[in-house]
């Protein structure tokens, strides 16, 4: 099936020209006449406009999408198992022999290595088999003009209607992801703008139906996130049986020389001269991974810790690596639980976000936090003995 991102990329907002937010929410006409207003002084022909928007329907089912989620509240272990199957290994290494060509393309250009494309290739659209069949200016009318996040989406719907002015853009064909994503890839219509590439040199970019196409604006958007070409991103280790477990976490940094101080030894290999992160993604007794600066890259592709782990995780497993050791690691929390955790920590002072039952970055900080002034092992992984104490 395909594979839905949790939320717009952090990216966006670094990508996109700024414009002027207007109200969300409201008669959807009118709503569409601000859009309008706002795509024509950014230099879109008000008849432009006008055609994309003519027929722009809000789309329910796009709402309904993005409140249900719930795959996301799924632990490392869970969660990976669930997107990793030896088909979709065996259907990578075919794909990498079939467009070797291409992905070598990718790597002198743009310095990005095959299997993290292939990873997010997997993922977001089971290798192009499954890419989505909302209608995408419905969706991102839809949700730019919804009050959750319309300042991730507006700027979106306008980039569409330039793309439409430019050719590579049909209001009332185009279709893709329920979060507006197109293509192969699931590539936002501002980032088509800025990294789309004419890969097989038809003279259009059509990441829907050119693998060519998709692979190298993929590779040219990471890239310009900030690849470091010929660099690992994420490494399993051993750990030892007792350290200083406030060091794991994204937050922190050291060098390979500091972590073998630790006890931290590479699983496979050597540890890359580099300065790395530890992520123990459900606590001391589970896998664990250092995670290079390469890492950090993925989050603007997608936001949740568990998705970019997983995928990460994956396009180390098409390179060779083996499979995780899942050691055996304390239980976790259910959703009602993890709620029931996070309006405790909030009402503590510390900034969870929403209260979704997601063990997100935010969630991950405070647990550690009180984890460490409890006397707890502080691996950031939420238990019951945790929420006992508190």
């Amino acid at each position: 099936m395909m594979f839905l991102k949790y939320m717009s990329s952090a990216f966006l907002m670094g990508l996109m020209p700024a414009v002027a937010i207007a109200q969300c929410g409201g008669s959807f006409s009118a709503f569409k006449a601000e859009l309008k207003a706002d795509a024509v002084a950014q230099g879109i022909a008000p008849a432009t406009a006008d055609a994309f928007l003519s027929d722009v329907r809000q789309d329910n089912a796009v709402l309904r999408a993005d409140r249900a989620q719930g795959v996301f509240q799924r632990p490392f272990i869970d969660f990976s198992r669930r997107l990793i199957s030896q088909n979709r290994i065996d259907i990578g290494r075919a794909k990498a022999r079939q467009y070797k060509s291409v992905f070598d393309r990718v790597e002198r250009k743009y310095g990005v290595d095959r299997n993290v494309l292939l990873a997010f290739w997997a993922f977001e659209t089971d290798y192009g088999a499954f890419q989505g069949d909302f209608n995408t200016a419905n969706a991102l009318v839809t949700l730019a003009h919804d009050c959750r996040r319309p300042e991730l989406f507006r700027p979106q719907a306008i980039a569409a209607i330039e793309l439409y002015s430019k050719g590579g853009f049909d209001p009332q064909r185009t279709t893709g992801a329920w979060a507006g994503e197109i293509g192969m890839v699931q590539m936002l219509p501002q980032d088509i703008l800025t990294n789309g590439v004419d890969g097989d040199g038809d003279g259009a970019v059509r990441l829907k139906s050119s693998v060519p196409d998709a692979l190298m604006s993929g590779g040219k958007m990471l890239q310009h996130l900030g690849w470091r070409s010929g660099e690992p991103w994420l490494q399993e280790v051993r750990i030892p049986p007792k350290m200083d477990w406030s060091l794991s976490g994204l937050n922190t940094t050291k060098t390979p020389s500091e972590w073998q101080a630790q006890g931290v030894r590479a699983r496979q290999g050597q540890l890359a001269n580099l300065p790395a992160s530890l992520i123990l993604p459900q606590g001391h007794k589970g896998p664990a991974f250092l995670a290079y600066p390469n890492f950090n890259v993925y989050f603007d592709w997608n936001q949740s810790f568990t998705y970019v782990l997983t995928a990460a995780y994956f396009a180390t497993l098409l390179n060779g690596a083996q499979v995780y050791d899942a050691g055996a690691p304390d239980v976790g929390l259910g959703s009602d639980q993890m709620k029931a955790l996070q309006h405790k920590l909030q009402s503590r002072g510390y900034d969870v976000g929403k209260i979704d039952g997601i063990l997100g970055a935010g969630t991950r900080g405070a647990v550690q936090a009180e984890q460490k002034r409890l006397g707890l092992p502080s691996d950031a992984w939420p238990t019951q003995a945790l929420l006992d104490q508190l």
